[in-house]
């Protein structure tokens, strides 16, 4: 039985949080709202639509290479108690990869698409060793207060860093912009190197673990496809996932096209929605663990679908505004009630290997979603019915959710019977 808090206790939370307080300049700096346009408009440049191309060939590529290899890796983690070091190698390869950056001008696409594919994989693929410390630093009773204290940590730091970088892109010192990313990652993420462990159970060579993970890869996707509960969350998962990354993806877009946003609302429009999503994550956390994961997940869905069939009627910015503050508490609640839920079936000593299959079913999450999207869209004229037809994957991820066996979940609380 896990104790409430392990290895060095509070500092082992705390640094843990602070590491997602870390990567989310990163994530709201590079990949959501200041280098994506940055890249296109500037790096890129001539016709339009090229680079959106070469960004979406980035992601994608970096995706992909993180989802394959997730697996696997976790598992050596697992068998070599390598967790902080694979931690600490792609903390650095992204670190480093924003850095140079700022050496990124205008005309060096192969450059910056190759610095952006490294920096993207540094950042995801991490998240499966980070991920994997939360069965080690609390018990099952504290998944999702601590997992939910790191995704509001995270999104205050998408605020702060996004607050700093404002006046560095008005006066165009994009430069800087990136270094500070660097930086804010860099600083904040060095407590959790410090006071969490190295994690996993095993203590073989790497070249045996090697070997050894890549068996368990296999025995951990068997492991889960005999389970029917984890089979069954993981698909839901999938499912549901796919329509969050679709409103996450085309939400600006939407906002732009269909309501007229211009760019520095947006870019406080990304700010309130991380604000909103803050304060979703705080005031649930406990909320996760009491009334039980599932059914934070289950009221999480139903506010999804209100929030897409409420942005169909849409027709005014303000009213946007709301949407955009409902659907951040969302945002925050399903994902800190996901990875608790999660975490709490998970067998002792094969976290990361699990925590793989769920990045792996994460970062794949993205695909069907933005193409029913586009294809609707297309086909109506319209964004409305498009943005509409993703309540159909929060139905179909409830569903499949509620067909859970209750029993199979290691991590049901005692309040659900």
């Amino acid at each position: 039985m896990r104790t409430a808090v392990k290895t060095d206790g509070i500092k082992s939370i705390v640094s843990w949080c602070l590491f997602d307080f870390a990567n989310s300049s990163y994530s709201a700096v590079i990949a959501a709202v200041v280098f994506p346009v940055y890249y296109a408009k500037v790096v890129v440049g001539g016709e339009a639509g090229l680079g959106d191309l070469w960004w979406g060939r980035a992601i994608s590529l970096s995706m992909a290479v993180v989802a394959l290899t997730s697996p696997f890796l976790g598992g050596i983690a697992d068998y070599a108690s390598a967790r902080r070091r694979f931690l600490m190698v792609y903390t650095l390869g992204c670190v480093l990869s924003v850095a140079a950056l700022s050496t990124v001008g205008p005309g060096m696409v192969l450059t910056g698409f190759f610095l952006m594919v490294v920096a993207n994989i540094g950042m995801e693929g991490g998240l499966v060793f980070y991920n994997a410390y939360l069965p080690d630093i609390t018990s099952k009773d504290y998944f999702g207060r601590v997992s939910a204290w790191g995704f509001a940590l995270g999104y205050a730091g998408s605020m702060i860093s996004l607050l700093v970088a404002l006046p560095l892109v008005r006066a165009g010192m994009y430069g800087n912009v990136w270094l500070m990313v660097a930086a804010f990652f860099f600083a904040f993420s060095m407590p959790l190197f410090v006071w969490c462990g190295n994690g996993g159970g095993g203590s073989m060579g790497i070249s045996k673990a090697a070997v050894t993970g890549l068996k368990e890869t296999f025995a951990t996707l068997r492991e889960i496809w005999r389970n029917k509960g984890r089979r069954r969350f993981l698909a839901a998962f999938f499912i549901y996932q796919d329509g969050v990354n679709t409103v996450i993806v085309f939400s600006s877009i939407f906002a732009s096209v269909t309501l007229g946003f211009q760019p520095e609302e947006l870019v406080f429009l990304y700010m309130v929605v991380q604000f909103s999503a803050l304060t979703g994550s705080a005031v649930l956390a406990a909320p996760i663990d009491i009334w039980g994961a599932r059914r934070v997940i289950d009221l999480s869905l139903v506010l999804w679908i209100a929030v897409t069939v409420v942005a169909y009627f849409t027709e005014t910015k303000a009213a946007f505004w709301a949407v955009a503050v409902i659907a951040g508490i969302g945002l925050g609640t399903i994902q800190a009630a996901s990875r608790a839920l999660y975490a709490g079936f998970i067998p002792h000593g094969k976290e990361a290997g699990y925590f793989g299959v769920y990045s792996l079913v994460g970062k794949t999450s993205a695909v069907l979603g933005p193409l029913v999207f586009g294809f609707v869209s297309s086909w109506t004229g319209s964004q409305r019915p498009a943005i509409l037809s993703v309540a159909l994957f929060f139905i179909l991820g409830g569903i499949m959710l509620a067909g859970i066996p209750k029993k199979t979940i290691a991590c049901v609380e005692t309040s659900e019977g």
